[in-house]
């Protein structure tokens, strides 16, 4: 509905700013035309001028001057003197039209000073006592012969105008809203229907009115997105249980291959060479156990099928904790560890699951031992901002290419080596670190430590909700 009214919204400021716009428009057009036109004034500026050129000689005639035709030749104009005291017309220019009189009485004058002398649109000027009638083309000007206007109407003008612009603009308005109103009954379902689309609700929307195409097409849409969602479902579902399935199926025949490897090792009716081979079968197979528990367990967590047991977790106790095991399984010593955690840094908790917690860092710690088979030293940290607590482990081993860190932060699974199966990979291990991390509404991020070996990093925001960690991603 939000949208709905953002779109309303908009149609009226579009509506305001166009009559906003057409009107500065229509008077920028005005005010163009009209200062092409003539001025109103140009006719009697023209009649003064003409008498001015009217020149009276000895015998008491009158004569035109040569700049006096010219102002009537331009104007296609004619013209009278009228004499005061009798009314007579004592000169005429030679285009003296057959229907103007020759005499004037005193309402004559009044009459066609504001008019007209026989259609003829008249402007006057004085000649001493004397009056100029100057005639112009019919089509030339068109004049009021009643100028009069009510003052108050003059004074309230402001206002009238200001009535005139808020009449018209509502007037705008209402038909705006009439025109428009059945467009937004069809768009306010399409709207709704939308914003569900990436929720994955079923939308059907009513195919008819306006904008029955576009109903018809979101409707076949929906139908289409529920079909792959469900379908979607199935397969997800078809191979998680497939993952399950094996890793069940193989935990059997894999426990009685590391037992009887174990038998073959400690066997004394076996050569020393023999001893080695069953130790190496049992080591393999340690570790095709544990990448089958790491598989199972990545595909729960991708699928929201690990259930979470949220609690109270002390960061620093967990990772204390996960280090002091570590340093009690490196019985060769090739891995000494150091914990640069601060000392008066005793608890950073958070909500949530300790198993995966613990899981996470210890496969930040195996990760290191696995890349660096001929020994590292790794240190252990947890640090606190304004805003998360933050869990590193880093190695100074042989680290990890810039590409390969690439693949590791792009590819949402775990990288497979090209290069055949005896060149150690980050993978399923680290892709388990970033799940857990999910899970519990944080961030996994890897890098180069500052010795050129392999850093991880958890952080944790230190407001969580008081029901735990979502399993949802």
């Amino acid at each position: 509905m939000k949208s709905t009214f953002k779109l309303i919204r908009r149609f009226i400021k579009v509506l305001l700013l166009s009559f906003i716009g057409l009107m500065l428009l229509n008077i920028a057009l005005l005010i163009f035309v009209v200062s092409r036109s003539e001025s109103n004034s140009g006719g009697w500026k023209a009649a003064e001028l003409l008498g001015n050129e009217l020149v009276e000689t000895e015998s008491g005639a009158y004569t035109l001057s040569e700049k006096g035709r010219e102002i009537l030749q331009q104007r296609n104009a004619w013209a009278i003197l009228v004499e005061d005291e009798t009314g007579d017309v004592i000169w005429h220019s030679d285009n003296l039209p057959e229907g103007v009189p020759l005499h004037y009485s005193a309402a004559d004058i009044s009459y066609y000073t504001r008019g007209y002398i026989d259609d003829y649109p008249t402007t006057t000027a004085a000649r001493g006592d004397d009056l100029i009638f100057m005639g112009h083309p019919k089509d030339m000007y068109w004049k009021h012969m009643w100028p009069a206007f009510d003052y108050q109407l003059i004074a309230d003008s402001p206002k009238i105008v200001l009535l005139f612009l808020v009449v018209n603009l509502l007037a705008i308005l209402f038909i705006y809203f009439v025109s428009t109103s059945g467009v937004l009954r069809s768009v306010r379902p399409i709207v709704s229907g939308i914003e569900d689309l990436p929720e994955g609700k079923s939308v059907y929307i009513k195919e008819k009115g306006l904008l029955s195409d576009l109903a018809a097409a979101i409707n076949r849409g929906s139908e289409k997105l529920m079909r792959q969602d469900r379908e979607l479902k199935k397969k997800e579902s078809a191979r998680a249980n497939w993952i399950s399935g094996v890793s069940h199926d193989i935990r059997t025949p894999l426990s009685m291959v590391l037992g009887y490897a174990g038998q073959l090792e400690e066997s004394g009716a076996l050569s020393e060479e023999d001893r080695r081979k069953a130790s190496i079968i049992r080591q393999q197979g340690l570790k095709m156990k544990n990448l089958i528990n790491d598989l199972n367990l990545a595909s729960k967590l991708e699928y929201n099928m690990q259930p979470l047991h949220p609690e109270p977790v002390n960061l620093v106790a967990v990772a204390r904790q996960c280090a002091a095991d570590f340093i009690n399984a490196d019985l060769a010593g090739k891995y000494p560890l150091e914990w640069k955690t601060d000392e008066n840094l005793t608890a950073c908790v958070i909500q949530g699951d300790k198993a995966l917690l613990r899981r996470a860092v210890n496969n930040l710690l195996n990760n290191a031992q696995a890349h660096n088979p001929t020994g590292c030293t790794i240190s252990v940290a947890v640090r606190e901002d304004a805003e998360s607590y933050i869990l590193s482990v880093e190695d100074d081993g042989v680290g990890i290419s810039d590409e390969q860190l690439e693949k590791l932060r792009n590819t949402p699974h775990y990288m497979m080596s090209d290069n055949g199966t005896e060149e150690p990979r980050h993978g399923l291990g680290l892709l388990i670190v970033r799940q857990i991390m999910r899970t519990h509404r944080g961030d996994a991020s890897f890098g180069h430590s500052a010795s050129g070996g392999f850093l991880a990093a958890l952080q944790f925001p230190r407001e969580q909700a008081p029901g735990g960690p979502s399993a949802k991603r």
